[in-house]
């Protein structure tokens, strides 16, 4: 059985983003969540409760482990580049996984906490021998349509021609959904994500970057 590891900058990003994807993996695979940031951004108490809220949406798809390494919500940029890339590199060694899920370059929403996850994941994939690939699950162009001012700027979505795999949920979107629903602390998020991504194609998109 092969390891994948899901590098996330927040609890919940495994679940509304590529949880599909994640929970037909995880039969036939070891999945980890490397959950970098604590999710608390407004520094309201929420770090326990979003810990537990990940840890049951981590069960729910089937993955075998979550790793928290507990960076501040937001505050991650240059200053903490190589920080954040040597406590990737400590967990991902004790792991080896041959498969790293993680967000497009561009962070998928524009998230500029999920861009520096990226980034640091993209520094060591060349580094790191055991890792094969690197899926970065990315925003369809035909849901990016349909946000409007999410954030300053938000990134576009993809065409189909430009993504190189996409991978079939219907089978498993109650599971999503259910994953999804766990992180009960963002209710709102999930309300309006599930309100666009029910009406799409049950599919995950992903560009994929590879050494062989």
């Amino acid at each position: 059985m092969s390891t994948i590891a899901c590098v996330f900058a927040h609890p919940d990003d495994e679940a509304f983003g590529p949880g599909g994807t994640l929970a037909k993996l995880a039969r036939d695979h070891e999945i980890h969540i490397i959950c970098c940031t604590d999710g608390d951004v407004h520094n309201n108490g929420l770090k326990n409760v979003r810990d537990k809220e990940l840890l049951a949406s981590a069960k729910i798809l089937g993955v075998k482990q979550v790793h928290f390494l507990k960076f501040i919500d937001g505050a991650l940029s240059n200053a903490l580049y190589h920080k954040l890339a040597d406590n990737l590199k400590t967990r991902l060694d004790k792991i080896e996984p041959e498969i790293i899920i993680t967000f497009d370059p561009n962070g998928v929403s524009g998230h500029l906490d999920h861009i520096a996850v990226t980034s640091a994941v993209n520094f060591l994939f060349p580094k790191l021998n055991y890792v094969q690939k690197i899926m970065y699950f990315c925003l369809k162009d035909a849901e990016r349509s349909q946000i409007s001012d999410y954030f300053v700027y938000m990134p576009p979505g993809k065409p189909k021609e430009e993504v190189d795999e996409i991978v079939e949920i219907s089978s498993v979107w109650d599971i999503k959904v259910s994953a999804m629903q766990a992180h009960v602390s963002q209710a709102s998020d999930c309300d309006w994500i599930l309100s666009i991504q029910s009406k799409l194609p049950k599919e995950e998109w992903f560009l994929v970057r590879s050494k062989r």
